[in-house]
């Protein structure tokens, strides 16, 4: 059963997701809208910056763009998740 859910990712945990997927930004965000660009992608991922947490069909519209299912996401999300929290512990 998947537990994450897509309508509660914040934008700084999309960039992060982003960045870690080596995805650059190109546009940073003047008109409310932010761009990002990988390698071997035909579109670019693009959501709004005004907007948090991102709206579900928004994520799933960009995963599908940078060629990753919701399955990868949550995998990668509890992951960091969990290392975050193994950081917090040993704190």
């Amino acid at each position: 059963m998947n537990t994450v859910k897509l309508s509660n990712i914040s934008i700084a945990e999309f960039k992060e997701f982003l960045v870690d997927r080596g995805c650059t930004q190109v546009d940073n965000g003047n008109d409310g809208h932010e761009k990002w660009t990988k390698d071997g992608c035909l579109r670019p991922v693009i959501f709004q910056t005004h907007v948090d947490p991102i709206p579900e069909f928004i994520v799933k519209n960009n995963l599908r763009n940078i060629d990753m299912t919701r399955k990868e996401f949550a995998e990668w999300y509890l992951n960091r998740k969990r290392k975050k929290q193994l950081k917090e512990d040993k704190s």
